[in-house]
């Protein structure tokens, strides 16, 4: 049985699905040639507070996500009701959201900067660093005015790079409820080798990020909805559903496919971009690099191959902080696998570009030592490079 998706009430099979569940694509955007002009600091932008606007953002229903629209003098609010550009994404320690209403209109923006591959990391709908991140690559990017908030030539500008609708209706199947799930992931990495895999703990989980979502958004948008049984009929980003196994053959991309010819790690900013042969911006995305414990190297290297669904054996010359075993141990594929559902190997040892069983966390966590994306833009740029792929490391 397939799962069925809908946009804008028109059932669609085009797009990549996952377990049997199909998602239809929305129309392609191409983003423009990176202009000169340097992206503005995530931090330094601030939005003036609009004391108008309640603190409390709209019903967060579909037809006010399709419906969103920038104002000119108003911004989206942060969870204190001031302006979202200035407050940041407050969030408990653990990346939980506060309780506080997602913005329809950063759902939307949020979705519509996924799809022009410039990516804001998990859709949640809040405001922070790398949303305007996102923002402020994607205006650089198309000859607009370095900015991290919104204004009304930006939204108009990114509206523009699609017409499909921003939010999807999937319709749950029996694969999709059963799984298989693992009902707990051990801390330590020891006991994550006894595993037969690191799949999923359950639907709500599986769901949020086949479709680039926190799980907080995911039931945010679903209030009520039960996940557990098949034919649940559920409000999704429309956004290209993840894959997590190995590439299927007619997903396999030739090689005049492989697009990026070029990468830049930005250790100070923690952001990935893409380039092809002409230099040209083919996709941006937030990242974990590095640590005091195993920082980021420096200079430059080659893309020396990709695995998908990898497992991961642990060194103990790694000798990383938690782990106390003197022998090596190799823990299973799965999306939770501590490098995700792909591994970029690059010319310097032990090192990589890969994904994360912690989505909402990049960008604004350590890393060891590699570069870490979501498990969507790690496997979405794994699927356009090739051996021989040039990396830089930037530092400043």
């Amino acid at each position: 049985m397939r799962g069925s998706l809908k946009v804008g009430g028109v059932s669609a099979l085009a797009w990549a699905c996952l377990a049997g569940g199909a998602l239809a694509v929305p129309e392609k955007a191409v983003p423009a040639k990176e202009a000169p002009a340097k992206e503005a600091p995530a931090k330094e932008v601030p939005a003036k507070a609009d004391a108008s606007r309640p603190a409390e953002a709209p019903a967060l229903t579909r037809d006010a996500i399709e419906a969103a629209t920038f104002v000119d003098g108003a911004t989206p609010k942060g969870d204190d009701g001031t302006s979202g550009a200035k407050t940041g994404d407050k969030r408990k320690a653990d990346g939980k959201a506060d309780g506080k209403r997602p913005d329809p209109l950063l759902v939307k923006v949020q979705v519509l900067l996924d799809r022009a591959q410039f990516s804001p990391g998990a859709i949640d709908g809040r405001d922070g660093e790398n949303l305007r991140g996102a923002l402020s690559a994607f205006a650089v990017a198309n000859g607009l005015p370095a900015a991290t908030a919104l204004d009304a030539k930006l939204f108009e500008t990114l509206k523009a790079t699609s017409t499909e609708p921003v939010a999807a209706e999937y319709t749950l199947t029996e694969a999709d409820v059963a799984g298989p799930y693992v009902p707990e992931i051990p801390a330590k990495m020891e006991k994550q080798a006894d595993l037969e895999a690191l799949s999923y703990t359950d639907a709500r989980e599986m769901l949020a990020e086949r479709f680039h979502m926190t799980p907080a958004l995911l039931t945010a948008l679903n209030p009520d909805k039960p996940l557990d049984r098949a034919g649940t009929a559920i409000m999704v980003a429309a956004v290209p559903a993840l894959e997590t196994g190995k590439p299927k053959a007619e997903d396999k991309a030739g090689k005049s496919d492989k697009d990026v010819a070029r990468i830049t790690v930005d250790k100070e900013t923690r952001h990935v971009r893409a380039f092809d042969k002409a230099g040209k911006l083919l996709a941006f995305y937030p990242a974990s690099i590095g640590s005091e414990e195993k920082p980021a190297p420096s200079g430059k290297t080659k893309v020396k191959g990709v695995a998908f669904a990898p497992n991961y054996t642990y060194n103990p010359k790694y000798a990383f902080k938690g782990v106390k075993t003197k022998e090596k141990f190799t823990i299973p594929p799965g999306p939770n696998n501590p490098v995700g559902v792909v591994w970029i190997d690059l010319a310097i040892p032990s090192y990589g570009i890969h994904g994360t069983p912690e989505p909402e966390k990049v960008g604004k966590t350590e890393s060891h030592g590699c570069i870490r994306l979501t498990n969507w833009d790690a496997r979405s740029l794994a699927l356009r490079v090739a051996p021989g792929t040039e990396v830089t490391f930037v530092d400043d």
